[in-house]
């Protein structure tokens, strides 16, 4: 079998493959349109961050098996195309780990002792220091972005600096908190305040883009300092340029930006042009999180025993295909997708951090083997807050990562459906379940909504909706879909007692906009109202 190699790892990575019996070829540089017209000779390809396998190169590469990735983040990897097309895609996102928290912290060090600048000045023969009085670490406070595992390690070293940790993930358990010793912030506002750190280690979704922008640099503590290096555009770059030219933000370290600049080019062919490069208190490395000789060998070693495994027909920790073997597929696939919805309900429907989770298995489940289902459920909780880093193989270490507790159990007692899945999400303040069933060997229901019984069939794209139980709601909410060119596809509303609360569940063909969203949740009567995409 063959692999290409387009972007530069380890050469122990290409070592190991030509050990394995594979015949790899390196070819890097290439144009898109010579990728193109070779891809077809391949059963691997092993990438990093620039190439793009996108549908164009998939529809080229009609002999390929597997796609590696060189890294974190699948950003530059149609997954969906790569599924529909029988191709695992495989990535490291472990590898680089250390590698990106010690970057952010010599960042931090640089903005508060502008070591950049007095070294610049120095070579130039400045060696007036007084130009460069910084400050120190030692009892600041830093403030904490994202409590998995980078900023985990950030907070353990700063710690060690004498630096007062607070931290805002609102997907963390109190318990996670505890265990790393960090102070927990309930909002993110409460972490700008009083921060004179701030350093950002959340993946980029579209929750996150931006979190950092005009409004929350304007309530940070004048004279903060702020570290970026996560993801370009999880600080509106416009906003802070303007906080530090304003003389607010004292000064930021940025390893990423929003679009990032050819890394490839000399200086005298770039054309990449940034507000941010103008200021002397900005400190801008080109993405160099995960570039150190301990980190690039990690993920070349990574990605190619992935590589050769998937190739070799071995399970491996695949981002896009569960880990099992085809016979099974057949029968445990209406499973494994009822599991992975009812875990996706939670975070679309609530944001009260779960501090447990509980899946129970009835009637005929309780006789099969339901790992790789519970798995599915996993999958389904972490991705509407973890997305390209979470797969079928690590949502459990993921999951105990977040501090959460997973338990099982299983009874065959169940009168209503022959099976039954039945997943409780435990907070701080309350309990909630959603159970679902599969009938007919592939038929799916949600026969349990947070109490609410039904029988509704989960589709691409749900509106859920509380309301006190009154007439004229189902009319108001048919009548905006309607005025927007919505059609309802099935829709079916239940209360527990009447003249209380109801739980309406309608199922639309196209996506729904915040903005109705925003008028169905104005009609009278109205409690709440979310989308669900599955």
């Amino acid at each position: 079998m063959r692999v290409i190699v387009t972007e530069k790892i380890a050469s122990e990575g290409i070592d190991f493959l030509r050990a394995e019996g594979f015949d790899v070829d390196v070819k890097l540089g290439l144009s898109r349109d010579e990728l193109l017209t070779i891809v077809h000779c391949y059963d691997a390809i092993i990438v990093r961050s620039v190439t793009q396998i996108d549908q164009d190169l998939l529809g080229k590469g009609e002999n390929l098996k597997v796609v590696g990735r060189a890294g974190n983040g699948t950003d530059n990897i149609d997954l969906s195309s790569c599924t529909r097309r029988g191709i695992i895609v495989v990535n490291t996102p472990e590898s680089n780990t250390m590698a990106a928290s010690e970057l952010a912290i010599g960042l931090a060090f640089c903005i508060f002792r502008n070591i950049p600048q007095a070294d610049c000045r120095g070579k130039s023969g400045d060696f007036r220091r007084s130009t460069f009085i910084g400050n120190e670490l030692n009892k600041k406070i830093v403030g904490i972005i994202g409590l998995g595992r980078i900023g985990s390690i950030v907070a353990s070293r700063l710690k060690g600096c004498n630096m007062k940790v607070v931290a805002y993930d609102p997907y963390i358990t109190d318990e996670k908190f505890k265990k790393v010793g960090v102070e927990k912030c309930e909002t993110l506002d409460l972490l700008l305040r009083q921060a004179d750190l701030i350093t950002i280690h959340t993946p980029k979704t579209i929750e996150t883009y931006g979190m950092v922008g005009e409004k929350e640099l304007a309530i940070c503590k004048k004279g903060v300092r702020i570290v970026n290096a996560a993801r370009g555009g999880l600080i509106n770059e416009k906003a802070l340029y303007n906080a530090i030219k304003a003389g607010h933000v004292a000064g930021a370290g940025i390893d990423v930006l929003d679009p990032e600049p050819s890394y490839d080019k000399a200086p005298e062919e770039q054309t990449f042009e940034n507000p941010l490069l103008e200021l002397d208190n900005v400190v801008i490395t080109p993405h160099l999180g995960a570039s150190t000789q301990e980190a690039n060998y990690n993920v070349g070693t990574a990605v190619a025993q992935l590589v050769a495994g998937a190739l070799q027909g071995a399970m491996v920790a695949a981002v896009n295909m569960p880990p099992i073997k085809a016979a099974d597929m057949v029968e445990l696939r209406p499973y494994l997708d009822l599991g992975e919805i009812l875990g996706k309900i939670y975070y679309q429907a609530e944001r009260e951090t779960v501090q447990a989770l509980e899946i129970i298995y009835s009637g005929d489940l309780a006789e099969k083997d339901t790992e790789m289902i519970s798995l599915s459920v996993l999958k389904g909780f972490l991705e509407p807050v973890i997305k390209d880093r979470v797969n079928y193989v690590n949502a459990e270490l993921i999951l105990k990562s977040m501090g959460i507790k997973l338990t099982e159990s299983k009874s065959s007692d169940l009168d209503k459906y022959t099976n039954m899945i039945t997943v409780r999400f435990i907070t701080r303040e309350k309990e909630l379940s959603v159970s679902g069933t599969i009938f007919a060997k592939e038929e799916m229901l949600l026969v349990d909504f947070f109490v609410y019984k039904l029988d509704f069939e989960p589709t691409a794209h749900i509106i859920a909706i509380q309301n006190t139980d009154k007439p004229g709601i189902i009319g108001k909410v048919g009548t905006i879909l309607g005025a927007n060119n919505i059609n309802v596809a099935a829709m079916q509303w239940s209360r527990n007692r009447k003249g209380e609360k109801a739980v309406s569940l309608v199922s639309v063909d196209s996506e729904i906009s915040n903005d109705i969203l925003d008028q169905i949740r104005q009609i009278d009567g109205v409690l709440r109202a979310s989308t669900m995409e599955f």
